[in-house]
């Protein structure tokens, strides 16, 4: 009896694979699958793997690409979970979030004055906050991820919105060719500089601080307002979920560098550093 009940309780939409749009019924289930991460499938799209309702979203964006930024005095970061969404817009607000450069860029670059910042870290972090992440939104029915098969799917490229070096060398290359849209940040070098960083995006957006701005500690209050101890403290993001079903708190776990040095073998991080110099290093991209 507890069996059947716990059966009919609705999945979260996060989950929901089978509640495909007309428009795309007939494309989705031709492309090649694998075993997904969290959900049932990942399918491989123009090169890069989704998850079905992900890439319901990146289809969606891909035809009508339409960005509103609403800018509110009312700080939306002390009450809404960063990868909150309002209107029903998750899934598109999500593909945006981590599309690959050759599904946003084109549209951006012959449609759109918007610009696009584009933070990476290093794959080896990547691949640990990836699995821990996973884990902790797949339902307890359908086990967890080892870290094994979680490797060996990510050096395959088999990731969310993977391969990773594919994805970061697309924006790589775009914000090399066209550095007054496209701004490329690392993780590593923003911890270790994020006033820096704060002061080379604010030039990037247009709206650079003056220097009554910065006499008057307006860095410090953002880089304070954005860290990591805020954010990860607010009650907003430690209780409650996303409209789609997964806990605010799940977005946040450490927001450190080098946490793979506790995770990998030797040999799994000799095999990462192998692919990523093989794929990376040509292009003068390294981590």
């Amino acid at each position: 009896m507890a069996e059947t009940q716990h059966s009919l309780v609705p999945k979260p939409k996060y989950l929901q694979e089978d509640n495909l749009a007309e428009e795309f019924k007939e494309l989705i289930p031709t492309l090649p699958m694998e075993k997904g991460w969290v959900g049932s499938y990942l399918h491989q799209y123009q090169g890069f793997w989704y998850a079905t309702r992900h890439l319901q979203g990146v289809l969606t964006c891909q035809s009508t690409l339409r960005l509103m930024i609403r800018i509110s005095s009312s700080l939306p970061l002390l009450n809404q979970v960063p990868h909150g969404s309002r209107h029903g817009l998750l899934p598109c607000l999500t593909a945006l979030l981590h599309t690959p450069s050759l599904c946003l860029i084109a549209k951006i670059r012959e449609e759109s004055t918007c610009k696009v910042v584009y933070l990476c870290r290093d794959p080896k972090d990547t691949l640990v906050s990836l699995w821990h992440f996973t884990n902790k939104i797949k339902p307890e029915s359908r086990g967890t991820n080892s870290l094994e098969e979680s490797y060996e799917k990510f050096c395959r490229g088999v990731s969310l919105y993977g391969p990773f070096w594919e994805h970061v060398l697309g924006y790589w290359k775009e914000s090399l060719e066209r550095p007054k849209k496209v701004m490329f940040f690392r993780f590593e070098e923003m911890k270790l500089q994020p006033g820096f960083y704060l002061k080379e995006l604010a030039e990037f957006v247009g709206c650079p601080f003056s220097k009554e701005e910065e006499s008057e500690g307006v860095l410090d209050d953002i880089l304070n307002l954005c860290s990591f101890e805020n954010l990860s403290n607010l009650e907003v993001n430690k209780t409650g979920k996303l409209s789609s079903g997964e806990e605010n708190k799940a977005f946040f776990r450490q927001g450190e560098v080098g946490d793979w040095k506790n995770i990998l073998t030797a040999e799994m991080i000799q095999r990462l550093n192998t692919i990523t110099e093989m794929k990376l290093a040509k292009h003068k991209l390294y981590f």
